[in-house]
């Protein structure tokens, strides 16, 4: 189990860093920046910090080695992604656009605070779907666009974020696991080990 979540984990930090260190100075600005960024101190050392934990903490990951260092610094990293970029957004990651099949018609029935907005928000989006299929089934080619998979308006909530969080908290107290983890090998006490 702990393996396929560092399997699980691993290529979304990866990438993620990568990603960032590809677009470094589009990243420094966007982490800078008050108006349209995230309006953090120091843009580049949070950004190189950001980088270093997601890149070289996904490899770590993957191999089980200082797992619950770079557990800790993955999850302080997700409770700022959290915070600062996902939470406007409320919890779903992709907006549903049918508010009956939404959680949070559910939810809005026991007065959950957020869920009427949530509700507001997934007609909207319907509405905005349903315009845009049908600008693209008039002016575009809309059977190849839709093979692979249903147009979406992606909401950006903190769902994923808090997803990843929970899965560092699992490794971060349980570590690495046994046999296939680097940690496991090099943990001495594990090969001698003394009965009391």
């Amino acid at each position: 189990m702990l393996l396929a979540i560092r399997c699980y984990l691993a290529p979304v930090f990866i990438v993620a860093g990568l990603n960032k260190a590809m677009h470094f100075n589009a990243t420094v600005e966007w982490f800078g920046n008050p108006d349209w960024g995230l309006g953090l101190p120091l843009p580049a050392v949070m950004a190189a910090l950001a980088i270093f934990a997601e890149v070289v903490g996904g490899f770590a990951l993957l191999l089980g080695w200082f797992t619950r260092l770079f557990a800790l610094l993955l999850s302080v990293t997700m409770a700022v992604a959290a915070a600062t970029v996902h939470w406007k957004n409320g919890w779903f990651a992709i907006a549903p656009s049918e508010p009956s099949s939404s959680i949070a018609s559910l939810l809005a029935k026991i007065g959950f605070p957020g869920a009427e907005a949530s509700l507001a928000n997934s007609e909207q989006v319907g509405q905005r779907l349903q315009r845009a299929r049908g600008i693209l089934q008039e002016y575009g080619n809309y059977d190849w666009l839709t093979e692979s998979g249903n147009l979406v308006v992606l909401n950006n909530g903190v769902e994923f974020a808090v997803t990843y969080l929970l899965m560092l908290l699992v490794l971060l107290c349980l570590g690495a696991g046994r046999w296939l983890s680097v940690d496991y090998w090099l943990t001495p006490k594990r090969r001698f080990s003394q009965p009391r």
